[in-house]
């Protein structure tokens, strides 16, 4: 096995729920505790077999895997 893995992630199994866990992962990042509690509801309503939880986990580590944008500084000392 080498270094890098090049077997490719694979589409997940229900996009919705995918959609959902990427919608979890920006609230997370955004520090809003209502939208995730509202997300995690929706998902445990939901959610009905392990494929959908992969599926949720694929959607967040989808937008984990985005750095975190840094705005450039503008007149500001060091």
């Amino acid at each position: 096995m080498g270094l890098f893995s090049r077997k490719s992630n694979p589409e997940p199994t229900n996009p919705t729920m995918a959609e959902r866990g990427r919608e979890f992962a920006i609230a997370r990042r955004h520090g809003d505790r209502k939208t995730m509690r509202r997300i995690g509801r929706e998902f445990s309503d939901t959610a009905k077999n392990d494929a959908d939880a992969v599926s949720f986990q694929q959607g967040q580590d989808t937008y984990d895997a985005l750095p975190p944008v840094n705005p450039p500084r503008r007149n500001r000392r060091r």
